[in-house]
């Protein structure tokens, strides 16, 4: 019967031993694959803003103003008036269409219809998302949106393709 004890004491000791893990036997660190990866992100942003730059640049009928969003607008119809703009869950009413940079027709404003869109609680295009709450009712902008505030490496699973630029005339039609 000592024994037994003896026993199961030795075996309690073995067993509550601390274990260590396993290294690697080559390790690789883990963020390379990040690192690299946000390296190409940011190179293929550069180039495509710059083709966005080149757009606009040869537009020169039309004043482009760049927002902190990483996207540029310009008004085609502006409101002077001191009129809201739209807030957070808002509900808001707009016509809008899809280009490319080369203004063909990607996505027309009678395909896309009469939209109804709540501020900030539904999915929506990023950089549109942002762009509305610039606009008052009666107002009608053409956004320049690269394709990290778009579709992004997706494209839309249809008329839209990787990493596409897009441009979109919006707009707004009411806000409640």
């Amino acid at each position: 019967m000592n024994n037994k004890i003896v026993f199961f004491v030795i075996l309690i000791f073995i067993s509550c031993s601390k274990v260590t893990p396993r290294k690697p036997i080559n390790p690789k660190k883990s963020t390379t694959i990040f690192k690299e990866t946000i390296k190409e992100n940011k190179l293929l942003n550069k180039v495509e803003d710059a083709k966005i730059l080149a757009l606009i640049k040869k537009d020169s009928t039309k004043t482009y103003f760049q927002s902190s969003n990483g996207f540029w607008y310009t008004y085609i119809k502006k409101i002077e008036e001191d009129l809201p703009t739209p807030k957070q869950e808002n509900e808001v009413t707009l016509s809008y269409n899809i280009t490319d940079l080369n203004d063909l027709i990607i996505y027309s404003k009678e395909e896309l219809g009469v939209k109804k869109y709540k501020i900030d609680k539904e999915d929506f295009i990023s950089g549109l998302q942002k762009g509305i709450k610039l606009m008052k009712i009666g107002e009608t902008l053409t956004f320049v949106i690269p394709s990290y505030s778009a579709f992004g490496i997706t494209g839309d699973g249809n008329k839209i393709g990787v990493n596409q630029s897009i441009k979109s005339t919006v707009t707004l039609i009411n806000i409640k």
